[in-house]
Parts: structure tokens; C-alpha cells; sequence
């Protein structure tokens, strides 16, 4: 009995070690998605403003990192007691030990805390990441930073904790696999707070209404960008389901892994073809964020639906993403990688398709509280995100000025090209 005692200890070990182990990879993918997003509006905004946005997206990641160890995983994760359900104290991760072996012997911790510290920081800095690409070309560098600082230590910790720290949401039933709605509905709305209150770059839009291109200057790195979030998504999307060491997990990481990548072939394939019949053309950049509308919206749901059903629900992501990027421009609200659409409508159509496919048997009841959760997110962010632009705005400014603008954000905010022109030696 000993004997098998012992061996029972070790299997349990292992699989312990093994899910921390899938934990922290899982983590890394979604770290490089911050190199994704970073390559992705490198590439869609203008060569005078590649080197600021550039300096945005590496500042985002390491405030998000340090505002979420100081009090945005104790706002998020309150552990086994919290005050009601909108708001708790205690967790968190400062002075907090990891777990004993005994834990892991007696069935209480199946994986690391710090493994799971780690997930969640990487997640928090990808809501902060679609805020970049929204502002981009207009914002003051630190203004940014300052609201990087409140959205990942405050306003994203206590959604977060609303659904995923077992408040409300959670209570009633909200469904949100892995973030359409806490993540990504998280960052556009913060996103569409600032690009309210900042305004459309200059030449965007005409006096009688038309809306004027202003193309990236690299689409082949737009396109890189592109590919390492889908890349990065794995691990959004399979990290989510948080175990991979017994035989049903493994299954359902493996059916997670291919609905993620089914939802964003769907994405593309269908934005491409309407952008194809509506313009006339296969215009890349509607592509490239078809394959993200696909992503974002499967991230709600990528455990129940099939295949088939995966690259449908993608497909409805890549057509609404064409027409809010249209409807958007109609409306002069300028965006100029696309993010609100992208993160935004599909991340609200991620969050609703949840009812067709995971409703137990009651899809209006599901439907519901689908909107319910999805009407809270988005009204907390944004409320909370325009009162901080609003301050910003009103005390140390939001937008540079005409002529910094005009000359690029490179050289006012970060004295720097990204793409300094030779010159001759003297």
C-alpha cells in the first residue's frame, strides 16, 4: 500500500508540474502577442510615427506588468474570501508563497500560483494593447502611459474580477472562455473613450463628409504582426482551459487549438470576400483583420462548438469587421489599425454567439445574460476610461499639437526615426 501510495504521490507531481509547465508556455504565446500587436500597428501607421508606437507598445507591457503585481491581481483574485460581488480585498500575489507539496498531495493547487500570476499579467497587457493602435498617430506618449497605468492596475482588474474572481457576472452565469468580453470588449471600449475625446488625425476626414486613405507604411510587417497574434492565440485561447495532464483535458485543449485556428481562417476567408465584392478588391488590411475578428470572436466559446461551427461563428467576425470599419470611418471616428471593430463589435458577437452553442437547452435565458455581462463590461470601461481621458485632457493635454503632428509623433515624442534617411558622411 506504501508502495502504491508513493507512485500515486508522483503521478500527481508530475501532473502538477505539467500543467504549471503548459501554464507558463501558454503565457509566453500570449507574450508574443505583444510583439504581434506591436508589428501590426508598426505597420499600419505612417513611417513618421512607427518609432512612438513602437516605444507605446514595449511601455505598455512592462506598466501592465507592474500596476497588475502591485494591485491589479489583488483587486482581480481575492482567493477563497471576498465582500459581495462587485467588490473584494485581500489575494493577491506581493508576500504571497507558492504552493507546498502537500497542497498538491492533498488535491488542494493543480498548478503554480505564480504560473497562474503570470497568464493573467500577459492577458491584462493585451487589453492594453488595443488602446495603442486606436490612439495612434495623435496621442501624447505619456499621457498614454498615465492611462496605462489606471486601465491595468483599476478598470481591467475589477471587470476581470466581476466574471473571472467569481463576482456577479460569474454568479449568474455570464460565459466567457478566455476574453472576448473581458479582454478584448475591455480594450475597445477604453480604446473608443480616447478616440472620442482625442479626435480624428488631420486629412482624415474632408469637409463634405469624404473619408481620405491614410495607408500604413509596411504592410509586410502589418502582415507579420498578423500572423504572430494567431500564432500567440493558441495560447490565449488553450492556456484558458488551464489543465492539459489527464486524458479529457488534453482532448479539450486539442479541440480549443483547432477551433482557434478554424474561427480565424473563417475571419479572413469572408472579410476578404466581401471586401472583394464591396470594393472591388482584395484589400489586404480588411484580411489581416478578418483573421483577428475570427479570433476574437471564438475566444468567448472555443471548447463547445465543432470545427464547422468554429469557422462560422470566425466568418461572422470577418463580416462584421468589414462593415464596422466602414461604418466607423462614416461616422469620423477614426481608428487607424481598426481595433474598435476588431475587439469591440466582434468581441460583443463573440459574447452573444456563446448562446447558439453552450445555452443548456434555454438560449434566451443564456442570450440574456450574455447581453447582461456584455452591457456591464462595456459600461464600466467605458465610463471609467473617459472620466481618466477627460482629466488627462483637461490638465496635462491628450493630443499633441498641428504642427508635431504633421512633422510625426517620432521626432516630438521620442527624438527618433524609426526609418532615419542616409546621409552623407562629412
Amino acid at each position: 500500500m506504501d508502495d502504491l501510495a508513493t507512485v500515486a504521490g508522483q503521478v500527481t507531481e508530475l501532473a502538477y508540474a505539467l500543467d504549471t509547465f503548459y501554464f507558463l508556455v501558454c503565457g509566453a504565446l500570449v507574450m508574443w502577442m505583444a510583439a504581434g500587436f506591436t508589428m501590426l500597428e508598426a505597420g499600419l501607421v505612417r513611417a513618421k510615427n512607427t518609432a512612438e508606437i513602437l516605444t507605446k507598445n514595449v511601455g505598455l507591457y512592462s506598466i501592465a506588468c507592474i500596476m497588475y503585481m502591485l494591485v491589479g491581481y489583488t483587486i482581480m483574485y481575492p482567493g477563497e474570501d471576498y465582500v459581495g460581488g462587485f467588490f473584494q480585498l485581500g489575494g493577491g500575489l506581493l508576500g504571497k508563497g507558492d504552493n507546498e507539496v502537500a497542497d498538491v498531495l492533498a488535491g488542494d493547487a493543480y498548478y503554480s500560483n505564480l504560473s497562474d500570476f503570470f497568464f493573467q499579467v500577459v492577458f491584462v497587457a493585451t487589453a492594453m494593447s488595443i488602446v495603442s493602435g486606436a490612439v495612434a498617430e495623435r496621442m501624447k506618449l505619456w499621457s498614454f502611459f498615465a492611462f496605462a497605468v489606471v486601465l491595468t492596475g483599476f478598470i481591467y482588474p475589477m471587470q476581470g474580477f466581476w466574471k473571472w474572481g467569481g463576482g456577479f457576472l460569474n454568479e449568474m452565469g455570464f460565459l466567457d472562455f478566455a476574453g472576448s468580453g473581458v479582454v478584448h470588449l475591455c480594450g475597445a471600449a477604453a480604446a473608443l473613450a480616447g478616440v472620442l475625446l482625442l479626435g480624428a488625425r488631420k486629412g482624415k476626414y474632408g469637409a463634405s463628409g469624404q473619408v481620405n486613405a491614410i495607408p500604413g507604411c509596411n504592410l509586410p510587417l502589418a502582415t507579420l504582426g498578423t500572423l504572430i497574434l494567431w500564432l500567440g492565440w493558441f495560447g490565449f485561447n488553450g492556456g484558458s482551459e488551464l489543465k492539459v495532464s489527464d486524458v479529457g483535458e488534453a482532448n479539450a485543449v486539442a479541440l480549443v487549438f483547432v477551433n482557434t485556428n478554424m474561427a480565424a481562417a473563417g475571419g479572413l476567408v469572408f472579410a476578404l470576400l466581401l471586401s472583394r465584392i464591396w470594393f472591388g478588391k482584395a484589400d489586404l488590411t480588411m484580411a489581416l483583420n478578418g483573421a483577428l475578428a475570427g479570433l476574437v470572436a471564438i475566444t468567448a466559446e472555443p471548447l463547445t462548438p465543432t470545427p464547422l461551427a468554429a469557422t462560422l461563428i470566425g466568418a461572422v467576425g470577418g463580416l462584421l469587421v468589414v462593415g464596422s470599419i466602414v461604418t466607423l470611418d462614416k461616422l469620423k471616428i477614426d481608428d487607424p489599425v481598426g481595433a474598435i471593430s476588431v475587439h469591440g463589435v466582434v468581441g460583443i458577437w463573440g459574447l452573444l454567439a456563446v448562446s447558439f452553442t453552450n445555452n443548456g437547452g434555454n438560449f434566451w435565458g443564456q442570450f440574456g445574460t450574455q447581453v447582461v455581462g456584455m452591457i456591464t463590461i462595456f459600461a464600466w470601461v467605458f465610463i471609467t476610461s473617459f472620466i481618466v481621458w477627460f482629466l488627462l485632457k483637461k490638465t496635462v493635454g491628450i493630443r499633441v499639437s498641428e504642427e508635431e503632428e504633421y512633422e510625426g509623433v517620432d521626432i516630438s515624442e521620442c527624438g527618433l526615426e524609426a526609418y532615419p534617411e542616409f546621409s552623407a558622411a562629412e
